[in-house]
């Protein structure tokens, strides 16, 4: 099952705070430790998460025109 929004924001906090504190590894939502081996790595892994992210955040048109006719014309 894919993860919701806030799961996605709160990894996506963390895994920026671990970049930019110069650490190389933290733990996810589900306390496993990720272990990166540089910086790109992790820049990698932010890109992915943003773009679910975004995926998530995306408006869906739910707009359904309905035309009837009697064949009378």
């Amino acid at each position: 099952m894919m993860p919701d929004l806030t799961e996605l924001l709160k990894q996506r906090e963390a895994l920026a705070a671990t970049r930019y504190g110069g650490v190389a590894s933290y733990r996810d939502a589900n306390g496993e430790r990720v272990d990166y081996q540089d910086a790109a790595s992790i820049a990698r892994s932010l890109a992915a998460l943003d773009s679910e992210i975004a995926a998530l955040q995306r408006k869906r048109l739910s707009i359904v025109k309905i035309q009837s006719s009697k064949g009378i014309l």
